[in-house]
């Protein structure tokens, strides 16, 4: 809204100062500003409320060191970090653009997923929460609302490149030859092209175009690549924003870790959008991308300002509220941005916690049935319970989470180079 009113004020009144929020830059930046100011200053007072509705978190007894002491903290923590995302987006993205749309609607919908499903816990007593088949539902509705507006909105486009920078050798004398670069701006065609491409990581030619898996199937059917797309998508969504929430237990795990890839998808979307850098980096041209950095600022900010009251000793749990729609809205940006096939990297902490569930319940049926008696592989999942098992506090255990995450993270963003 503020990016419309100070347009206006630039465009019709010459009003000074006006014209700097044209810059996505500047945009980001206030976007991290105001997301820090709403999470850090009004979260104490929505922390306050959920006291005086004694909205508390109950704590299972599973044997863990300090478990005791978290019993009653205020949980749906995750209102604050909605509110300092959607809020800053609102006043200073352009709210014409079809990813910052398609963004503020995932954040709600998953908010109020999770959302309920805290309020059937803390509110109705019943500790199960929302029943599991109601989430994979909504989920899936929500993939399904995302694969088909990325491939049917007539906005969600790419542009092929026509030219790019080349080197040249100019013969300067008959004796000596000069090279030298002529420095051109990269060309891309005037037209935009519908394409269900991706990029793959680590192949230099890294584009791939889901419609190849079926086209073998007759000569037109390229076409119909959606029937494909739209599945993964929802697999993604799903597999991410439950790896979120499995995630989300211990105080500060998911919100430093989300802080650490959205400053990922932030870089990604800003490369994306700018020709120089895609030409340079050899990337898909997305034409209006640039316009997430601003939603992604404000998701750092959510997340870091959050972390000044869910830090050890937590004083508010985000709860599902919150992770469901971390996890979601990190997989929808990374689809929109068409670096998905990255998941599993820049995610690699949420894929482990979830894996490591995975893999707990399955060897325990299996051994189970073989054996009579189930076996585990951990002393407990997801994985940063097995180390509180094995003694280790629980901010040590966040610190090298996150330590993981910043590596991960930037082995991530080197994809962008190395292949």
């Amino acid at each position: 809204m503020l990016y419309y009113l100070f347009t206006y004020l630039h465009k019709y009144h010459n009003f000074p100062g006006a014209g700097v929020f044209q810059y996505i830059s500047f945009r980001a930046a206030m976007a991290i500003i105001f997301s820090l100011i709403i999470s850090m200053l009004f979260g104490k007072k929505i922390i306050s409320l959920l006291r005086r509705k004694q909205v508390g978190e109950t704590i299972r007894d599973l044997g863990l060191v300090g478990e005791k002491q978290k019993q009653g903290t205020p949980t749906m923590g995750g209102l604050i970090i909605l509110s300092a995302i959607v809020i800053p987006t609102l006043l200073l993205a352009k709210l014409h653009n079809i990813y910052i749309i398609l963004m503020l609607v995932s954040t709600v919908w998953l908010g109020i997923i999770g959302f309920l499903d805290d309020y059937i816990k803390v509110f109705k007593k019943h500790k199960e929460g929302l029943a599991g088949k109601f989430k994979v539902l909504g989920q899936v509705g929500l993939g399904i609302l995302v694969g088909t507006t990325l491939y049917f909105n007539k906005e969600v486009v790419i542009k092929e490149k026509l030219y790019s920078p080349s080197q040249n050798t100019f013969s300067v004398s008959d004796s000596a030859q000069v090279a030298m670069t002529e420095e051109k701006t990269p060309i891309y065609s005037p037209e935009v092209s519908k394409s269900l491409k991706t990029t793959i990581p680590f192949l230099k030619n890294n584009e791939f175009d889901y419609g190849k898996i079926i086209s073998w199937t007759c000569e037109d059917c390229r076409k119909w690549g959606w029937l494909i797309f739209i599945p993964i998508v929802i697999f993604i969504i799903t597999a991410v924003s439950n790896g979120a929430n499995i995630t989300d237990g211990i105080d500060g795990l998911a919100t430093g870790t989300s802080a650490i890839v959205g400053v990922v998808l932030a870089v990604f979307a800003y490369v994306s959008g700018n020709t120089i850098f895609a030409d340079y980096l050899n990337i898909m041209y997305i034409p209006n991308t640039g316009e997430l950095v601003v939603f992604a600022s404000a998701l750092i900010g959510a997340c870091v300002g959050f972390l000044w009251y869910n830090a050890y000793p937590a004083q508010v749990f985000m709860g599902d509220t919150g992770s469901l729609a971390l996890g979601g809205i990190i997989a929808v940006f990374a689809i929109a941005v068409r670096k998905e096939l990255l998941v599993p990297i820049m995610c690699g902490i949420f894929l482990i916690e979830n894996l490591s569930v995975m893999i707990q319940v399955s060897y325990f049926k299996y051994t189970k049935k073989k054996y009579g008696e189930g076996r585990r592989i951990f002393k407990m999942s997801p994985l940063h319970h097995h180390y509180q098992k094995l003694g280790m506090h629980e901010s040590k255990i966040v610190a090298r989470f996150w330590i993981i995450g910043i590596f991960l993270a930037i082995m991530t963003i080197v994809t962008l180079k190395l292949r």
